[in-house]
């Protein structure tokens, strides 16, 4: 079943791809969240006319992401939480605890777009977190958790 995706869907495509998933994913899923609609010949001729409008468009929105990209360079993120015995923590650092530490740093990225590798982060020390800003645009930030003092 052929199908246009009108936002990102994780492990699939991004907004305007034209995929091809098995028929009851599409009906029982994709379809009835609005994420995707049936690639008929009108809709495929209308987002190919909307993909030629956007193209131009597209290279800004590139250069924003790269940008923010930029940002995280050389940045040195060190996240203090409360840790119990030896370096196990209080709970988790999620994805949304490092959104929340990127904005207070001015890189604001919404925690949909942030993976940790190994998922929620439970002990202290180094970790990786691949963030994309854009379908191209996607960069690896390494940064620590620490306990905090007190």
């Amino acid at each position: 079943m052929e199908l246009i995706l009108k936002q990102d869907v994780e492990h699939l495509g991004f907004t305007d791809d034209l995929v091809t998933v098995k028929p009851g994913y599409g009906r029982n899923f994709l379809i009835p969240q609005g994420k995707a609609v049936m690639a008929t010949p009108g809709a495929k001729k209308q987002l190919a006319e909307t993909v030629k409008q956007r193209a131009h468009k597209e290279a800004s929105n590139i250069k924003a992401a790269q940008s923010q990209a930029d940002k995280l360079n050389g940045m040195d993120l060190k996240m203090a939480v409360k840790s119990g015995e030896g370096d196990k923590l209080f709970g988790s650092v999620t994805t949304a605890d490092l959104s929340d530490a990127l904005a207070k740093e001015g890189v604001e990225i919404d925690k949909k777009f942030i993976s940790i590798a190994g998922g929620n982060i439970k002990r202290l020390g180094q970790y990786e977190a691949t963030i994309r800003f854009h379908r191209e645009v996607q960069t690896n930030f390494t940064f620590e958790v620490v306990a905090t003092k007190g």
